[in-house]
């Protein structure tokens, strides 16, 4: 399902934009202020309206005839004694104008694309969440992705494939450096029906979305001048589309939890104005031997027990959850590592490291994960 709400995306890259007019011309500018409305009214980009075929390892990398696009890394990461580490580093694509309305400009600095970053660590001992953000062009080698050999990057935050199914991520702001190998274990997950993710009643409220969800992780996390080798599990989600969510969906809570079975569990709750779960929420279990199960919004019930105010965005968010899968013989207790998880970057939304206990298929299990969620600030509702 992911992740970041498209409209706040658009008027994000729009300051940008407005910040460098010694780059980009009047033309960027106005092209980029009619884009910044909600998805249903944008013309002249392709559209998720069924499943399609995947090609791997091209659609790794960028789709720039829909307007938006995302890689979304998050892990969990524990020195040999026990400190623990969460962390996301996530990139945005949106793209300025439609591919028929794209230029050759002759300047390196020219830009049809625009590149949005985030980078953050949780750190559980010192019960410390930092995180950053970055913009930039898709020009001028600042920021872009590419499939063959895949990578994603903004300036020095960057993730690339080093060798078949190995990459290497990095990224360092403010005393804290990230450098780790992940490993795929699984391969491409298709979420959705083969890769069409329907988040609402037109065919087209839609994206193409798979994700990594095995990924077995080893590095360093620098926090000032100490250094901690770490080791653990990461996650991937790869997502495009030209959409957005409808006028009475509010905001969504994400979950990828990875157990200590050997499976993994992908879900949403899209949330509507009226308190309602909407109907077009679902999710994916991923069995030890990487074959998938799909189920809709009626085959899992999501029960929150606690909740967190944010001091900043005086928002509430859930803080604890029961989690029940009654098809999988799944039931699952899930708490974050740290209640404060909360991003105040060009929008605010909470994204944070998890733990959790719970049962499978009679068999005792626990494992880790990460939880998004958004449309709990008055700015953010609405806006999706």
């Amino acid at each position: 399902m992911k992740r970041i709400a498209h409209i706040l995306i658009g008027l994000s890259l729009l300051a940008l934009i407005l910040a460098l007019p010694a780059y980009l011309s009047r033309r960027d500018v106005q092209v980029q202020a009619r884009l910044v409305t909600l998805a249903e009214k944008v013309t002249g980009f392709a559209r998720a309206q069924g499943p399609q075929a995947f090609d791997f390892p091209a659609d790794h990398g960028p789709h720039p005839d829909y307007q938006t696009e995302w890689w979304y890394y998050t892990g969990n990461l524990a020195t040999i004694d026990g400190r623990h580490f969460g962390y996301q580093l996530t990139f945005f694509r949106r793209a300025l104008v439609p591919p028929d309305q794209r230029e050759a400009r002759a300047s390196e600095w020219a830009a049809d694309q625009v590149f949005m970053a985030h980078f953050a660590v949780t750190d559980v001992a010192e019960k410390r969440h930092q995180a950053f953000e970055r913009f930039s062009r898709g020009a001028a080698g600042l920021a872009g992705a590419q499939a063959m050999p895949y990578r994603t990057w903004l300036e020095d935050w960057r993730v690339e494939e080093i060798e078949p199914d190995i990459y290497r991520l990095r990224a360092s702001e403010d005393g804290l450096t990230l450098d780790v190998h992940l490993t795929d274990e699984k391969g491409p997950v298709l979420q959705g029906d083969r890769g069409y993710s329907q988040k609402g009643p037109s065919p087209d409220n839609a994206s193409y979305y798979y994700s990594l969800t095995r990924l077995a992780s080893s590095g360093t996390v620098q926090v000032k001048d100490v250094s901690y080798q770490v080791s653990g599990w990461s996650w991937m989600d790869h997502e495009y589309s030209t959409s957005a969510l409808a006028p009475d969906q509010v905001g969504w809570d994400w979950f990828a939890l990875q157990l200590d079975d050997g499976s993994e569990l992908m879900v949403f709750h899209i949330r509507k104005a009226d308190g309602s779960i909407d109907p077009f929420s679902s999710g994916t279990l991923v069995a030890p031997d990487g074959s998938t199960r799909h189920f809709n919004h009626d085959e899992f019930d999501i029960r929150v027990k606690d909740g967190w105010r944010s001091p900043r965005s005086d928002a509430t968010y859930p803080a604890q959850w029961t989690m029940q899968v009654p098809t999988a013989n799944l039931m699952l207790e899930i708490e974050p590592y740290l209640s404060d998880q909360e991003l105040n970057v060009s929008y605010t939304y909470w994204e944070g490291a998890v733990h959790l206990t719970g049962e499978h298929a009679g068999r005792t299990v626990q494992g880790s994960g990460y939880i998004e969620m958004t449309g709990y600030t008055s700015s953010m509702q609405g806006q999706f």
